[in-house]
């Protein structure tokens, strides 16, 4: 199948565009992999929020990507693996922790999740236009968050009007700017691929 006839394809995910295989296990495979080191990347580029346990990341951008360019398995596979390896010890969660014990670890199993479901938004063209691209990304953060801000509630045994202002409310901005990343890399990435096949 050529780019073209692959980006053209319903169900079609810019990893499926992008790298068509006759071997799908070992495409698959390294795609999962890459996407849980991409995460495990980014969530070092960490800047503490004073009065919140959770730092801003680059870590939730990476699982909402991982997720819109992987689809919903391979999404949910590569972010399975990012928070098993992570609980198993190796320090790639933000500011270098591991383990299940953060307050914030309910926003790894939130982005888990988040990419789920913007997997399967991206799989009926969420990710291809500029404005469908913000709504997934919407959907991905608040997925991220309905997960994450409870959790940090329970962990720190503050109310949840607490954990909204220091889990949710300062993230909101940083938000956005990814968002904004995202409406522009995506849908371009789309056109690139299209022109190249």
């Amino acid at each position: 199948m050529s780019t073209v006839s692959a980006a053209a394809t319903p169900g079609t995910v810019l990893a499926d565009a992008v790298f068509p295989a006759r071997r799908v296990l070992a495409r698959d495979t390294a795609l999962v992999i890459g996407g849980a080191v991409l995460t495990g990347l980014a969530a070092q580029i960490s800047v503490p929020v004073p009065g919140s346990p959770v730092p801003v990341t680059g870590q939730t951008f990476a699982a909402l990507l991982v997720g819109t360019s992987l689809g919903a398995r391979r999404g949910f596979l590569s972010l399975a693996l990012y928070t098993l390896v992570g609980m198993a010890g190796v320090p790639w969660f933000a500011e270098g922790s591991s383990g299940a014990a953060m307050p914030s670890f309910g926003y790894v199993l939130g982005m888990l999740l988040a990419a789920t479901v913007v997997g399967a938004l991206a799989r009926r063209g969420g990710d291809r236009g500029v404005l469908r691209t913000a709504g997934t990304m919407a959907v991905g953060s608040a997925v991220t968050y309905a997960v994450g801000v409870p959790y940090l509630a329970l962990a720190t045994h503050i109310s949840l009007g607490e954990a909204v202002a220091a889990g949710l409310t300062p993230f909101l901005i940083g938000d956005a700017l990814k968002a904004t990343l995202a409406m522009g890399a995506l849908p371009a990435a789309w056109k690139l691929v299209g022109r190249r096949g």
